[in-house]
């Protein structure tokens, strides 16, 4: 069992867990994850290691309620209990080495691209971070971002915060204004991370994404997680979930992603259901 220790909402649909979990919290890296598991009976769900503190030996894990599993984790208060809490899992990033990169975060994905930014910025990089939300409510992680970056910029598809456009818009002006990238690390939906990488292709730079495809035991055992690398399978939860963005078949691994939408929307019914009836 593992205690939440810290509990904050960061906006209307994400929230910040810390949890007890000193064994994970002193082998931790940036670009592992963990995989949870509420209850008895409950759901194995991946979520990437958003920070982590050795001396006070806790893990933090953000994440967004769209699912079954992920409203009953948002339901759990400081002091309640995680049944299952796994990990470190997965490759950690390679960030050593380079001198000027480029941290982009979608959504979501900024919760995942943060400790990325943090750690380059302790190697020494100079970091750049782009974090592209749909509208200025949405935006996370701004100040701890900057605080890791020598240059950030904040982009609503909207406009609602005074930068409107696309990550890839933003990346597209720090290339063109002579900005020289020796790696861009994009992470968030597929298919902004598939634009991304797209858009650098061209300019020859090295480019990261972290995929995060339908996982069930995170060791590569059930194949659940395989996504298709330069046209060989590879399984994201012990060969990634870090993969070079230009080889990664991204239109496969968007209609995978499709295929269980059905199931999760029903489970999410029966939950709802039940909290009603409660």
């Amino acid at each position: 069992m593992y205690r939440i220790v810290k509990k904050e909402r960061l906006n209307d649909q994400v929230t910040l867990m810390e949890v007890d979990a000193p064994l994970i919290a002193r082998k931790a890296l940036p670009g592992q994850f963990i995989i949870f598991r509420v209850k008895e009976g409950g759901e194995r769900i991946p979520l990437t290691i958003a920070d982590y503190d050795r001396e006070k030996g806790t893990v933090t894990i953000i994440f967004q309620m769209v699912g079954k599993s992920t409203k009953e984790l948002g339901m759990l208060s400081e002091g309640d209990y995680i049944l299952d809490f796994v990990g470190p899992l997965g490759t950690a990033s390679h960030l050593e080495g380079y001198k000027k990169v480029a941290v982009i975060g979608g959504g979501l994905g900024t919760a995942i691209a943060y400790p990325q930014a943090k750690e380059l910025n302790r190697l020494g990089a100079e970091v750049h971070s782009i974090i592209g939300f749909r509208n200025k409510d949405l935006i996370i992680l701004e100040d701890k971002v900057k605080a890791v970056s020598a240059k950030t910029m904040v982009m609503t598809d909207d406009g609602s915060n005074g930068n409107k456009g696309f990550v890839t818009n933003a990346l597209k002006d720090l290339i063109d204004s002579g900005e020289k990238y020796d790696l861009v690390i994009a992470i968030g939906p597929l298919i902004m991370m598939k634009m991304v990488s797209e858009l650098t292709r061209p300019y020859g730079i090295k480019t990261i994404v972290s995929m995060n495809p339908v996982m069930i035991d995170g060791t590569g055992m059930c194949g659940g997680c395989r996504v298709t690398v330069g046209g060989e399978t590879k399984f994201a939860c012990v060969d990634g979930p870090d993969f070079d963005g230009h080889l990664v078949d991204f239109d496969l691994a968007m209609r995978r992603q499709q295929m269980f939408k059905k199931q999760e929307r029903e489970a999410e019914c029966r939950l709802l259901g039940g909290a009603n009836n409660a």
